[in-house]
C-alpha cells in the first residue's frame, strides 16, 4: 500500500466545508485540477462522479462513504489498483477544525506503482485545500 496525508487547520465551519464538498459541480472553483466534473445523483454513498483533469481522460470515482459534516471517501479503480481518497473534518476545539485529505493506493503492485503515480496525484493538495478553506471562510 502507498499512502499520503495532508491536513490544514482552519476556523471555517464543518458545514461550510461540507457544503463545498457536496456541491460537486462547482469543485472547479477551488480545485484547479478539474476541467469538467459531473455527478450521477445525490452526494451520497454509491453515487458516481466523472472528473476530467485538464488535458486528461475522464476519471470515474465512486463515493464509497459519506457522513454529512464529517467525511466522504471516493474510490477510483484502475485494473486491480484502488485509489481511495478520504476527505475528513476533525474537530479540534470550539471554533477550530482540521481538514484532512488522505490517499491510499492498494492492490497488486501498489507498493511499486504508488510511489510512481501517488505524488503526482497529491501534489496539488496543499493548494487545493488552501483554496477550499479560503472559499469556506467567505
Amino acid at each position: 500500500m502507498w499512502e499520503y496525508e495532508h491536513s490544514i487547520e482552519t476556523s471555517a465551519t464543518p458545514d461550510a466545508i461540507w457544503r463545498l464538498w457536496a456541491d460537486v459541480e462547482n469543485w472547479g472553483a477551488w480545485n484547479a485540477e478539474i476541467e469538467k466534473i459531473e455527478i450521477s445523483g445525490p452526494f451520497a454513498t454509491g453515487t458516481h462522479i466523472t472528473m476530467t483533469p485538464p488535458g486528461d481522460d475522464p476519471i470515474q470515482l465512486r463515493i464509497a462513504e459519506a457522513a454529512e459534516g464529517e467525511l466522504f471517501i471516493d474510490e477510483a479503480r484502475f485494473g486491480d489498483l484502488v485509489l481511495r481518497t478520504v476527505h475528513r473534518i476533525d474537530r479540534i476545539d470550539h471554533g477550530r477544525i482540521r481538514v484532512v485529505y488522505r490517499m491510499e493506493i492498494t492492490g497488486p503492485g501498489a507498493d511499486e506503482v504508488g510511489p510512481e503515480i501517488g505524488p503526482g496525484i497529491t501534489a496539488d493538495w496543499p493548494d487545493t485545500m488552501a483554496s477550499l478553506i479560503k472559499l469556506a471562510l467567505h
